[in-house]
């Protein structure tokens, strides 16, 4: 296979800020990130956002089963089609943008989704792929520092909000290891950081490092259905709002105000092409 500096020499791609991509070329941390994931034979996994390709070799060194990328920047297209064809089977590409599309259009269950996110997309995907919980069985993602404190943060800490509570209520999210801006080309500003979220469509349990709803159960359970508010051991904290299952975070396909950060918005459109 060729190495991947020549792939990106040859193809000319170079990272664009506008389109938040800073490419990790570190074999030792995507191969760690890869592993992180846990086994992929058994699985489809989704890379979002995937470039030239250097997380998707090393989850197709893993043994992933099938690997379905999205990736909406056309430069990295035909670096991917090339190692679509050296991997026969194993390897969709979908060109798009990740934000306007269902990834479980493209794939079947199980489903992992492992990813180098961009940092200006990172909440909205987070956002929507709760929304549909359901349907993916892992997520190991490599986010900006200060978003991964967010998803683990205690109830009254400073990053503590509403991401938190989604997350933690859906999924147990932990932090896995951070990756040093040096690793990057080109490096950011910030420190980022491998999180790993188990789904499972089970309850969440409770957290040695987190206080969970005293109540918390199946979703897939009747009172799972019925209005849900969460309330802590240290004193009542309730959520604002009601979070209603069935409806699937329908707040998620109109803006999505966080405290900590600017309102965001969720597209459930769907435009696609598919290389294989």
């Amino acid at each position: 296979m060729t190495p991947l500096r020549e792939v990106i020499a040859r193809h000319g791609i170079v990272a664009r800020k506008r389109l938040g991509q800073n490419f990790l070329l570190d074999l030792n941390l995507t191969g760690r990130i890869a592993r992180a994931a846990g086994r992929l034979d058994q699985a489809t996994v989704i890379e979002i956002g995937p470039g030239p390709g250097g997380l998707t070799r090393a989850l197709l060194a893993s043994g992933a089963r099938r690997v379905v990328a999205i990736e909406r920047d056309r430069r990295c297209l035909a670096a991917l089609a090339e190692l679509a064809a050296a991997c026969p089977g194993r390897l969709d590409v979908i060109a798009g943008d990740a934000l306007e599309l269902d990834p479980a259009m493209f794939s079947e269950k199980p489903r992992k989704i492992v990813a180098n996110l961009p940092y200006n997309i990172a909440t909205p995907l987070l956002l929507g792929w709760l929304g549909r919980v359901e349907e993916y069985e892992s997520l190991t993602l490599m986010l900006q520092r200060e978003v991964a404190e967010r998803l683990i943060a205690l109830p009254r800490s400073k990053s503590y909000g509403r991401l938190s509570v989604l997350v933690q209520w859906l999924a147990e999210a932990r932090i896995l290891f951070d990756v040093p801006a040096r690793a990057f080309m080109p490096p950011p500003r910030v420190t980022s950081s491998v999180v790993a979220g188990q789904t499972g469509c089970s309850s969440v349990p409770a957290s040695p490092r987190r206080h969970a709803p005293r109540s918390s159960p199946s979703p897939n359970s009747a009172r799972s259905r019925a209005p849900w508010r969460a309330s802590y051991r240290r004193g009542a904290q309730p959520c604002s709002g009601v979070i209603r299952r069935d409806r699937r975070f329908r707040a998620l396909s109109s803006s999505w105000t966080d405290t900590s950060g600017p309102a965001i918005r969720c597209s459930s459109s769907l435009r696609h092409d598919t290389i294989r």
